[in-house]
């Protein structure tokens, strides 16, 4: 949306964690904060005196919300009135600091257990799980003196079950909800 920039690359305007992003990771966002693409809450931003984040404005939450995590797009919606909620609570900066762990999770799960077929479940994972989910997680990686030895797509599967076996717990499906 030109005229409209995004100081913060790690959380949106409206909600999205950028940072967890497929599209962000894979070095091409064409998202509000960079302006590449025509985003209706970027122009109710800039309509409402170029705020940072929705919860700054006077009209939050407004009609733009009423349905907005209903439907996935790239990256998922389902915690996005919940997470701009907890990034309106605790503070922007404290709300990046837990994107910022979050974001190195993931990097380091994209790095050393994705078999060119899990990039979008562990974005959805790291997305949808609580940070401290995903530190028990990576404990149990760790922990788990035989996954080296194990093969690569042996790694990922496993991987992939000890997020699902979280997931499964709070009742959270790890995939994408597209419009049908």
């Amino acid at each position: 949306m030109k005229g409209f920039e995004q100081k913060s690359q790690l959380f949106s305007l409206c909600g999205l964690n950028c940072g967890l992003c497929p599209m962000f990771l894979g070095n091409y966002c064409g998202g509000c904060g960079n302006g590449n693409q025509s985003c209706r809450i970027a122009k109710c931003s800039l309509e409402h005196g170029k705020i940072e984040y929705c919860f700054e404005c006077e009209n939050y939450p407004c009609e733009q919300y009423q349905r907005i995590d209903e439907y996935d797009s790239f990256i998922t919606h389902r915690r996005q009135k919940s997470d701009i909620e907890k990034a309106q609570t605790i503070g922007i900066e404290q709300y990046n600091l837990e994107q910022q762990e979050k974001a190195h999770i993931l990097s380091f799960l994209l790095s050393n257990y994705n078999d060119g077929r899990k990039k979008n479940f562990f974005c959805v994972a790291v997305n949808l799980l609580e940070l401290s989910e995903l530190q028990e997680a990576m404990k149990q990686l760790q922990s788990n003196d035989e996954l080296s030895s194990l093969s690569d797509k042996a790694q990922c599967s496993y991987v992939a079950g000890v997020l699902q076996e979280i997931a499964d717990r709070r009742n959270i499906t790890l995939k994408l909800i597209k419009k049908t």
